[in-house]
């Protein structure tokens, strides 16, 4: 164990975990947002975020962004990252809609058990990656750095870089507008009241079918938005790459209190953090494990999570 080398790279650890903490936090939104409504763990969110890397990346190249491009301008880049965002949510959503619609639509017609459910989740999953992987022939497909990361605030040895802080500021921005449009918007208020109690929400005129959509298609724009930032940071993407994100947004809703929005947000940049702590502290081979036993651990000691369950308190 290398205490030294964390004490002395703490603040560099300290940002790198907290940006990919954000990424991890907005993947984990999809998983929160089903589950709170239906009590089921979209696996197959995963490749839904795929997919939103896979739009960012080919709509880029379309409109010139290649291995021989020159590094773009200031407007050049502001309109590829709208244009990456608008391609990758759009992808991501219809894909969340897709899903939805065939593979647990007429699961939910049929009253299926939640075994049906969960099967039913890792087939689409896997079904999706598969497809993808023999599209593309199971080779990576990236762009040049659309941003180079240039330092803007400098602390001790920590060097915050302009990419960080519009992932982070980013993530952050998308969460404040999801939170209000849960809580004050009309259709945040059909969503809440089908997760605390659908039977009275639909006798209240409350249409659970399209409540139901629309939380799928809310996790997939949310996916696509942390789809461009993976791609802004990795700059590549491979048929599983949505694999071991998936796994760790995963544990990130469970750690912040599945079902709860702000805990989602709380468990993915805590999450960030412990794994590049022990990155630091153990090697940058251990990263990935921490997130599997940080899942187990939470299962173990505390199933609620931090914050505990909002959307579907009602119903626990």
């Amino acid at each position: 164990m290398n205490f030294s080398g964390l004490i002395q790279n703490f603040g560099p650890l300290t940002i790198t975990g907290l940006t990919q903490g954000a990424i991890i936090a907005l993947f984990a939104l999809g998983y929160t947002l089903v589950y709170g409504v239906l009590r089921l763990i979209n696996f197959a969110h995963s490749e839904v975020f795929l997919l939103g890397t896979y739009a960012a990346l080919i709509s880029w190249g379309w409109f010139g962004l290649d291995q021989n491009s020159a590094t773009p301008s200031v407007g050049a880049v502001l309109g590829y990252l709208v244009l990456g965002l608008v391609a990758a949510i759009i992808i991501s959503g219809l894909t969340a809609l897709t899903v939805e619609l065939v593979a647990y639509r007429p699961l939910r017609k049929r009253n299926a058990p939640p075994l049906a459910f969960l099967i039913t989740a890792i087939g689409a999953s896997l079904v999706i990656s598969e497809v993808v992987g023999v599209v593309t022939h199971r080779g990576p497909r990236g762009v040049p750095p659309l941003i180079q990361p240039k330092a803007v605030i400098t602390i001790g040895n920590m060097e915050i870089t302009n990419l960080q802080i519009l992932i982070i500021v980013l993530a952050l921005v998308m969460m404040f507008l999801l939170d209000r449009f849960i809580n004050g918007s009309r259709l945040g208020r059909g969503i809440r009241a089908v997760a605390q109690n659908p039977d009275s929400a639909a006798l209240m005129g409350v249409n659970k079918s399209r409540v139901i959509a629309l939380v799928f298609l809310i996790g997939g724009l949310m996916a696509g938005v942390a789809a461009v930032m993976y791609d802004l940071k990795v700059g590549v993407t491979k048929f599983d790459a949505g694999f071991l994100l998936g796994i760790e947004a995963f544990t990130a809703a469970v750690l912040g209190g599945i079902g709860n929005l702000r805990g989602a947000l709380l468990g993915g940049l805590l999450l960030g953090l412990v794994q590049n702590y022990a990155a630091g502290l153990f090697g940058t081979e251990w990263l990935h494990a921490v997130g599997f036993v940080a899942l187990v651990l939470i299962l173990l000691f505390r199933p609620t999570g931090l914050l505990g369950e909002s959307l579907g308190r009602a119903r626990a």
